[in-house]
């Protein structure tokens, strides 16, 4: 089983995959691996690095092909390791996949047929010509951009983030993440997502809350299981 927990800026998606993993070892007694992308401080990742960086223009220069290309390069170089984890029977947990270029980079395209004619482009590369697993689920994190950048203003300091910067280019550009908001939802509609409202009316649900909703979707989806 192949699990991918992905979302807007802000939605908490390192901590409620963390939740996740947890009670699925404790509660569910099942062997688990998990995954992050992109994986920043290896190699299969510098390019994506100097994008986030700007070294490559901003988002709407480089472009969501050019773009697409170097984040999914990051995952061919860690699926020679999920498919070995999948094989041997473990639950596979993502924090982020190919629904984050689905989302920042469809983003950046306005024409809904060209976007459509992008998803599949990149579907065809990520999960055909790399061959990479493809998910049994994915499970989106949605919180609305105000609320969401409130939350990204308290994280502390990304280790990938260079010349004092709090904020990838991504981050701290309002109307990229508008867009990949919008994006995003736009996806999980046509993939059928399941879709996690973080904060509905503005509202700011607890960690708890979330985590147990999650828990929720999730337990339809495993295998034989002890709880």
């Amino acid at each position: 089983m192949f699990i991918v927990i992905d979302g807007t800026d802000g939605s908490g998606k390192a901590t409620q995959t963390k939740l996740l993993l947890e009670r699925l070892g404790k509660k569910a007694g099942l062997e688990t691996e998990v995954f992050d992308f992109p994986q920043y401080g290896q190699k299969s990742a510098v390019l994506v690095e100097d994008y986030l960086n700007g070294r490559f223009g901003s988002p709407e220069e480089v472009g969501p092909y050019r773009a697409s290309i170097l984040f999914a390069c990051d995952r061919y170089a860690a699926s020679f390791r999920m498919r070995k984890a999948l094989a041997e029977g473990k639950v596979v947990l993502s924090n982020r996949y190919v629904s984050s270029n689905m989302g920042h980079q469809a983003g950046k395209i306005v024409d809904a047929a060209e976007r459509d004619r992008f998803l599949e482009w990149l579907d065809n590369m990520e999960f055909k010509i790399f061959g990479i697993p493809r998910p049994d689920a994915v499970i989106l994190l949605y919180m609305p951009l105000e609320v969401g950048q409130e939350l990204v203003s308290r994280k502390a300091r990304r280790t990938y983030i260079e010349g004092g910067k709090t904020r990838d280019i991504h981050e701290a550009d309002i109307s990229h993440l508008k867009k990949a908001s919008e994006a995003y939802l736009y996806v999980a509609r046509k993939y059928g997502w399941k879709v996690v409202d973080c904060a509905p009316g503005g509202k700011l649900r607890s960690i708890e809350d979330i985590a147990e909703e999650l828990w929720r979707d999730v337990l339809p989806l495993l295998p034989a299981r002890k709880a």
